[in-house]
């Protein structure tokens, strides 16, 4: 029974293997198909870019205003939202992550500044005026 249910285990596993594999291909294809001039990429590079022109095999990026450069389909990581590329490139955050920060600043400027404690800003200071605490230096 053992010797049967071994090579079973083993064909399923591989089963699932290459269904996952095949379906991480296919989001990667559908997502590739998705590209159109105009629209912010990732490289598996990292390196972020604008479409220009996509061809039947490769992808015209422009790196940089007046610089472009060719990559294959396979080298695009991600198709990016407009304005998650335009938060990423200039540096802004995106809407949610403004009305995130605007209402921590409102939180912040109503809540009441802390007071120290009367016990801690009585204390007088006991540190000599070469810089030690007046605690005698440890015998050697």
């Amino acid at each position: 029974m053992f010797n049967l249910l071994l090579p079973v285990i083993m064909i399923a596993a591989l089963f699932m293997l290459f269904r996952s594999n095949k379906k991480r291909q296919d989001q990667a294809k559908e997502m590739r198909s998705a590209m159109e001039p105009g629209s912010g990429v990732r490289t598996i590079g990292g390196m972020y870019a604008m479409v220009k022109a996509v061809n039947e095999e490769t992808v015209e990026l422009e790196l940089a205003p007046g610089v472009v450069a060719h990559y294959t389909k396979s080298a695009i990581a991600a198709v990016l939202d407009p304005q998650e590329y335009d938060a990423i490139i200039n540096g802004r955050p995106e809407d949610e992550e403004l009305t995130e920060l605007d209402e921590s600043e409102d939180e912040i400027a109503d809540e009441t500044p802390l007071s120290l404690d009367k016990s801690v800003s009585d204390k007088k200071d006991v540190s000599g005026s070469d810089g030690t605490d007046g605690e005698a230096p440890a015998a050697k």
